[in-house]
Parts: C-alpha cells; structure tokens; sequence
C-alpha cells in the first residue's frame, strides 16, 4: 500500500474542480482497506472514499485521506435456466459493465447505459434512467463494515434502496465501504421502453414500432442516444450529471401546483406521493442556459451544473443555492442537491 501526499484530484472528479488531497492511496485489493483506515485513525484523519468521482462536489481540499477504490473483476454464475448472477468489482466503470453485459446476454442493465460513475457508487444513489432503478436488479452488496470492523454482505432489502437513496447514504453514511455489487441479470429480454422520448428514439408511434422484435442492444442504444442529446460528457464538458433531484411532495401541495401550472411533468409514486420535475422547474424559472463566471446550467438539460473552465467548488455551490432559491420562491419547492458536497 503505498500513500501519496498533496494530490490532485481534479482528474478524479467529473466536475474536474481543482482540489487536492492531503493524503491519497488507491485501493487495489480489499485487504488495503482496513490497513488504510487504520493509517488515517492513527493519525487522527478523516477518510474519503473516491470511486469515479461522478456524483461529488469538492468545495475544498481535502484535509484526510482518500481512498480511491480501484478494485477491479466481473464473475457471473448461472443461478437458474435463465438467470445469472453477476459479481461485479467497485472500482469496474458502469458504462462498461452494461456494455459487457448485452454483449454476454445478460439483461436488465440496458436502460442504465451512459450513467457514469463506477460500479460501487450505483448503490449509494440507487441509480436510475429512463423507468429502471437499479433495485429492480440488484441481489446484494459487500463490502467493509467500519462499525464492526469486518467484511459483510448486505442483501438488496437491507440496502433500503429508494428513489436517489439507500442506507448507504442514511444509517450507513459513511461507515461501509462498498467493494462488490451482485446483480441478478436474465437471459430473457424484457424491454422497459415507456418513457416517451425512449419510444420516440425507438421509431414508436401510437403502439407500432419501427423495428419487428426490439433487442437489448437497439434499446441500449436508442437509450444513449436520448442520454447523449440531453448531458454532455463529462469528458467534454466537465460536469456531476443531474445536479438536482426530483422534488417529491403531497398529493395535496402537488394539486396546488397542478392548479397553477397545469403543464408540469409529474409521476404519482407507490406510497402516494408526487414526484416532479426539476429540470422543467428550472427551466419555466428561466434559468437552463444561464451561467455565472465559470459555472452554468447546460443549455439542453436544466438540471445539469457544469463547469466552463475554472470553477471552483464553492462557485459551483454558490450557484446551485442561487438556482434552488429562485426554484422556490416560484414555485415553494426546495430543490436538493443529488451530489454530495465535501466543503
């Protein structure tokens, strides 16, 4: 295990914000988890652990030391006649895994292609696109429990994975580390194809669809494409993907704002609850577009932060608090923030 001092991680963050660790060590095998730990508590440090870096804001630097999970394989077991389990390493790059996935016969993982990110962060935010959640495939979790300090397996109900939520991000906030994800994959092909910009991608119109028998590859596609109109690549643009998460209210406050501005994109929720949407919140506030130094809202995604040049992290909070208050004094809706911001 070898530990670094004073390094950048601008390269390590999707919004390629200019912050430094004061300690850093990439995590190559799972045993070098607890020795880090234990270096940092020696030492009085507080820990950070870093996948792909697409889902953090860094306000600062960091004055601890960061785990960069770089663990790495993809096994797969057949659990039945059509489906397969596949273990799948933290530090493995999600837009490849789904990629290997279709290519191997393995579905369920279409629609979430072009998310990016690794592989251990895909539960921590229950990721999701286009009417797939990931709790709709995943079977269990492990990693390193630093209460009990042990490895342990968590089973996808004892996640708690809700929409953009899980334990990891509650009660297991910082006190596991994930290092493997298993996902229970089909061999049959089962398309969720009901949002409408995906049916219209597809060829679809009022129920008949240009192709004769659609495949996980042409859905996948047809995914990536709508993704790719809507967010730029991080690598292009440097950004954390959707900034804000879809407010989710009461029936009763959700008909108030329905009353008012009857246009406004919604989806009634399992226990009764509303959710809308933030990107035409931003939007009808007139803000997708704008932008202030070197911080702004992506022309074509409202909910999308992006950094223009040299942006630091505390501009780029002071501008997503500037937007979410014009959110609310519109509409009385407080816009949350879906990356997590270490200031």
């Amino acid at each position: 295990m070898k530990i670094f001092e004073k390094k950048s991680l601008q390269k390590h963050n999707s919004l390629a914000l200019a912050a430094n660790a004061r300690y850093f060590v990439q995590i190559e095998q799972q045993a070098e988890i607890p020795e880090a730990l234990a270096w940092a508590e020696a030492r009085g440090l507080p820990v950070l652990v870093l996948g792909g870096g697409s889902n953090l804001v860094l306000a600062t630097d960091f004055q601890g030391l960061v785990l960069h999970i770089a663990l790495k394989g993809v096994q797969s077991e057949l659990t039945s006649t059509d489906t397969v389990d596949v273990l799948v390493a933290a530090g493995e790059n999600w837009d490849e895994l789904v990629k290997q996935c279709i290519n191997n016969g393995w579905h369920g993982l279409e629609n979430l292609i072009s998310i990016p990110g690794c592989a251990g962060a895909a539960p921590i935010q229950n990721i999701g696109a286009y009417g797939v959640e990931l709790s709709s495939v995943l079977k269990s979790v492990n990693g390193w429990n630093c209460v009990s300090s042990r490895f342990e397996t968590l089973s996808a109900e004892q996640c708690l994975l809700a929409y953009r939520d899980s334990i990891f991000k509650g009660q297991l906030k910082d006190k596991f580390i994930i290092t493997e994800i298993c996902l229970s994959l089909s061999s049959e092909f089962n398309p969720q194809i009901d949002y409408p910009a995906l049916k219209h991608a597809l060829g679809i119109v009022d129920g008949k669809q240009a192709f004769p028998k659609l495949d996980a590859r042409t859905v996948a596609n047809a995914v990536a494409t709508v993704r790719a109109s809507k967010l730029p690549d991080p690598k292009e643009l440097p950004n954390a993907g959707s900034f804000f998460k879809n407010p989710i209210v009461s029936t009763t406050k959700f008909e108030q704002l329905k009353a008012r501005y009857p246009e406004l994109p919604h989806w009634p929720m399992s226990d009764g609850t509303v959710k809308s949407a933030a990107a035409w919140l931003v939007d009808f506030a007139g803000l997708k577009g704008t932008r202030h130094g070197q911080v702004g809202i992506h022309q074509h995604q409202a909910i999308v932060l992006v950094n223009h040049g040299e942006a630091s992290g505390a501009d780029v909070v002071a501008f997503a608090q500037s937007v979410s208050t014009t959110v609310e004094a519109i509409f009385g809706l407080q816009l949350e923030i879906e990356p997590r911001v270490y200031q």
